[in-house]
């Protein structure tokens, strides 16, 4: 009985007008705590574990990753900021395991748009990686400080909401 307990608790509503809480263990081992809607998706706010060590921390919508949020790798790398569908998407900070970080615009899930490159060393090189991004590649440099306060006060408010 406790093994069918810790599986799934039951849904419940606090009142009327709130969302559904509770969580869920999936068959995977990945585990969800929040917000659910009336067809039984992740909706709202909620963590997510992953069975292979990566957490996501945000807002969800029709069971996606949605809005401000955070996810945290296995590796230690992490993103915080905006996401669509499921995806990176909007103004964010990706922080790679080994301290190289890129502030800026995403597009479904890649980097995409206007962003600042640093380094784990805290440089930008020479000429400063700063400009228009598609995927990995700098196409045009330019200054973007605009772009760079964007993606840090998502990320600032992706922390902040779940506190």
């Amino acid at each position: 009985m406790d093994d069918i307990l810790t599986e799934v608790k039951t849904l419940r509503k606090k009142q009327s007008n709130t969302p559904m809480q509770g969580f869920y263990k999936y068959p995977d081992g990945s585990e969800y705590t929040g917000e659910w809607n009336s067809e039984g998706q992740r909706h709202g706010l909620g963590s997510l574990s992953f069975a292979d060590g990566s957490h996501y921390r945000g807002r969800f919508e029709n069971g996606l990753c949605c809005g401000l949020g955070q996810m945290m790798f296995g590796d230690g790398s992490k993103y915080e900021g905006e996401f669509k569908n499921g995806k990176f998407h909007g103004y964010g900070v990706f922080t790679r395991c080994d301290g190289m970080r890129y502030q800026g615009e995403f597009q479904d899930g890649k980097v995409w748009g206007l962003g600042l490159l640093t380094f784990a060393d805290g440089s930008h090189g020479l000429p400063r990686n700063e400009g228009y991004f598609e995927g990995n590649r700098l196409v045009k440099r330019e200054k973007c400080q605009h772009a760079v306060d964007a993606a840090i006060d998502a990320a600032d408010k992706a922390r902040c909401q779940m506190e």
